[in-house]
């Protein structure tokens, strides 16, 4: 493959990406991510796990131009993210729906803002409405929904905008144990229908490399990525692919790398005293 072709394949890519702040408390100056290079392919769903506090949801929204970079670039379509724009969507963990809105109407509210509403894309929400699995409760409202079904609103939210990146913060964290396992079929299904470019924040391995084509694994702060892994599993899948003998050897492997960074990360705070 030439570079021409990398380049037209290529999503998003970051150069010797750093991130710190000032801690407010003691004025100290915290690297959370340090010399970040990664490159992300169109169409690829990337998981990225490590140890707490390791600046993986700081990746996202810096990523969403949330945050500013203290050294180095991120490239979206070979353009400098600069700050929030319209070709990326989050979904956080919290649905953030709006109480006083039916459910057409929060999915609406991304064109809203941009001044985009017409009726192609009101027949746009509809589509990503009933792609969710939520056709028929158009005209309901949040308090009406389940946890599960509220984060399907989320999504069709984020994926009506149309956005060229989806930036997914553990969205599934605060689901009890069945329904997380049912929206990872649900969330891979959309997928494989839009093959959006997405990057997915979890503390699971076992989500991360269900959902994967790379996991990214990052390291104890300050946040850098160790290792890249592979998932050479086969799409698509479905809930027994997690009792395959090659995604338990995935897991054992990616914790491995986890309880070594996670360990780096209790030394050096037993030393640091904090």
């Amino acid at each position: 493959m030439n570079k021409t072709e990398v380049d037209t394949d290529l999503k998003l890519r970051t150069r010797s990406l750093d991130v710190s702040y000032t801690n407010s408390k003691t004025g100290a100056e915290v690297m959370a991510l340090s010399d970040i290079n990664l490159e992300i392919e169109d169409g690829e769903f990337i998981c990225i796990v490590g140890p707490s506090g390791c600046g993986k949801s700081t990746f996202l929204n810096t990523v969403a131009g949330l945050i500013k970079p203290s050294r180095g670039s991120i490239l979206l379509d070979e353009e400098e993210i600069l700050g929030p724009g319209r070709d990326r969507s989050v979904v956080f963990q919290s649905p953030s729906l709006f109480p006083w809105r039916t459910v057409l109407d929060n999915v609406l509210y991304g064109l809203e803002i941009q001044k985009r509403i017409t009726d192609q894309t009101r027949k746009l929400a509809e589509g990503y409405i009933e792609m969710v699995g939520l056709k028929g409760y158009e005209n309901h409202y949040p308090h009406e929904l389940s946890g599960g079904m509220q984060q399907r609103v989320n999504l069709a939210r984020a994926l009506t905008v149309e956005p060229s990146l989806l930036l997914l913060d553990e969205p599934l964290s605060a689901l009890d144990a069945q329904t997380r396992e049912f929206m990872q079929e649900e969330i891979l299904r959309i997928w494989e229908e839009t093959k959006k470019t997405s990057i997915f924040i979890t503390h699971q391995i076992d989500e991360a490399i269900y959902l994967a084509d790379r996991v990214f694994v990052f390291g104890a702060r300050p946040g850098r990525v160790v290792e890249i892994v592979e998932v050479n599993i086969p799409r698509p899948r479905n809930l027994h692919t997690k009792r395959d003998p090659e995604f338990l050897k995935l897991m054992d492997y990616i914790w491995g790398i986890i309880e070594k960074e996670s360990s780096k990360q209790g030394l050096q705070q037993d030393i640091t005293g904090g």
